[in-house]
C-alpha cells in the first residue's frame, strides 16, 4: 500500500451473525456456486467442442461463461468459508487484491454484453453484412478490447484506493472488500475519491445499459421486416440477453450510482449480484436456445459412448 497504515488486517462482519443460519448459507451457497462452475464450464466446453457453435454470438457467450466463473471466485469461495469462521478476516492487501479482480472482471462482463448486443444488432439489422463485419479478427479485438477496458477500469480504482491511509477501526461492515465500505474506514475524507468511483463505476454502468436499450430499441424496430420464423428466434435469443443484462445492471446502477457520503449498503442486492446472477446465466441462455441444448446433449451422448465403449 502507498500509504502509511497502522491497519495490516479487516475484521468482516459478514451476511449473518446466527451460527445456524451461516451453516445453512454455507451449504446453500456453495450448491450456488459449484452450480455456477458447472454450469458455465459446461457453455465454455460446449461451445468449444461443438461444430454446429462456431458463430460469433456462441464465440462472445463462451467468453462471457468464463468471465462469469472468475467473477464468481473472486468473491464466494471467501464468502462461503467464512460462513464457517468465528472471526473473518482479511490483510488489507488481500482486501485490495480482491477489490482489484472483483472490478476487473466485472467491467469487463458489462463491455461483453454489450459486445453481444452489437453483435446481435449486425445479425438482425445487416444480415448481408453480418460475416463480413462481424468476422474471427472483430471478434478476437472486441474480447480483447472488453478485458482492456475492465484492467483500466480496475486499475484506476487501486490507485484511488491504495492513496488512501488506514489508522483504524478495522471492521468492515461487508461479508467481501468493496469500495464504499472500504472507504469508511479510511481516517480522511473520501468525498473526493467518492465522486471518482460514481464516475469510474456508475457512469460506465449507465452509458453501458443505455447503449444496450437503444440497441435492442433498433432491433425490435427492425424485426418488422423478419418473417414470423425470423422473429420468433431472434426474440427468443435477445429475450435471454436482455434478462441477463436487466439481472446484471439493475444492482449494479442501484448500488454504484451514489456517492459514498451517503451510501448505505444493501448486502442482500449485493448477493444477488455476486452469487445469483452468475449461476443464473447459463440456465438463462440454454433454456431458450434450442442450439445449445442440442450441442450439450450430444457432448453428453458423445462421453457416455466412449466411457461403454
Amino acid at each position: 500500500m502507498a500509504s502509511t497504515n497502522n491497519v495490516t488486517e479487516l475484521i468482516i462482519v459478514g451476511l449473518f451473525q446466527d451460527p445456524e443460519v451461516q451453516r445453512a448459507c454455507f451449504v446453500m451457497f456453495l450448491s450456488v456456486y459449484l452450480a455456477t462452475v458447472v454450469g458455465n464450464g459446461l457453455i465454455v466446453l460446449t461451445v468449444n467442442v461443438s461444430k454446429s457453435l462456431r458463430s460469433p454470438m456462441y464465440f462472445f457467450l463462451s467468453y462471457l461463461s468464463l468471465v462469469e466463473i472468475t467473477y464468481s471466485s473472486t468473491v464466494v469461495p471467501k464468502f462461503i468459508t467464512d460462513l464457517l469462521a468465528k472471526i473473518k478476516t482479511i490483510s488489507l492487501e488481500g482486501c485490495v487484491a480482491q477489490i482489484f479482480f472483483f472490478h476487473f472482471f466485472g467491467v469487463t462482463e458489462i463491455f461483453l454484453l454489450t459486445v453481444m448486443a452489437y453483435d446481435r444488432f449486425v445479425a438482425i439489422c445487416k444480415p448481408l453484412r453480418y460475416t463480413t463485419i462481424m468476422s474471427q479478427f472483430v471478434c478476437r479485438l472486441l474480447v480483447a478490447v472488453s478485458w482492456l477496458g475492465g484492467i483500466i477500469h480496475s486499475m484506476v480504482q487501486i490507485l484511488v484506493t491504495v492513496q488512501l491511509p488506514f489508522c483504524g477501526p478495522n471492521v468492515i461492515d461487508h461479508y467481501f472488500c468493496d469500495l464504499h465500505p472500504l472507504f469508511k474506514l479510511a481516517c480522511t475524507d473520501t468525498s473526493v475519491e467518492g465522486v471518482i468511483v460514481l464516475a469510474n463505476s456508475g457512469l460506465i454502468s449507465v452509458f453501458s445499459f443505455l447503449i444496450l436499450v437503444s440497441s435492442y430499441i433498433v432491433i425490435l424496430y427492425n424485426l418488422r421486416n423478419h418473417s414470423a420464423e425470423g422473429r420468433r428466434k431472434a426474440l427468443s435469443t435477445c429475450a435471454s440477453h436482455i434478462t441477463v443484462v436487466l439481472l446484471f445492471f439493475g444492482p449494479a446502477i442501484f448500488l454504484y450510482m451514489r456517492p459514498s457520503s451517503t451510501f448505505t449498503e444493501d448486502k442482500l442486492v449485493a448477493v444477488f449480484y455476486t452469487v445469483v446472477t452468475p449461476m443464473l446465466n447459463p440456465i438463462i441462455y440454454t433454456l431458450r436456445n434450442a442450439e445449445v441444448k442440442n450441442a450439450m446433449r450430444k457432448l453428453w451422448e458423445k462421453t457416455v459412448n466412449s466411457e461403454v465403449g
